[in-house]
């Protein structure tokens, strides 16, 4: 294969497992799981910017940008412990516990 400007490209140098195509029956289960995780973090990222009025990181770089969602995330979880403390529902599930 080569490039534009005539060089040869290297043939995947880095291929992982994830470059793989997977079979037929695991891509629409694995499709399932990533449309659900999709979901999943949307959610939450959303309720983050609308409960705190998030709107723009306050610093710049990966490793900053990082620090500063882990602590909007850590954030939101002790204000939802709170919450739970507070309305005494600290001893409630969503779904009943299933016993072996």
């Amino acid at each position: 294969m080569k490039s534009l400007s005539g060089w040869p490209l290297p043939v995947s140098l880095y291929l992982s497992s994830a470059d793989i195509p997977p079979k037929k029956s695991q891509a629409s289960k694995n499709l399932r799981y990533r449309m659900n995780r999709s979901i999943q973090a949307e959610g939450s990222f959303g309720d983050i910017k609308e409960e705190t009025q998030f709107r723009r990181y306050l610093t710049k770089g990966a490793a900053n940008v990082l620090a500063e969602s882990t602590l909007l995330a850590i954030a939101r979880n002790i204000n939802k412990l709170h919450n739970k403390i507070q309305n005494d529902k600290t001893r409630t599930h969503l779904f009943p516990l299933k016993t072996a």
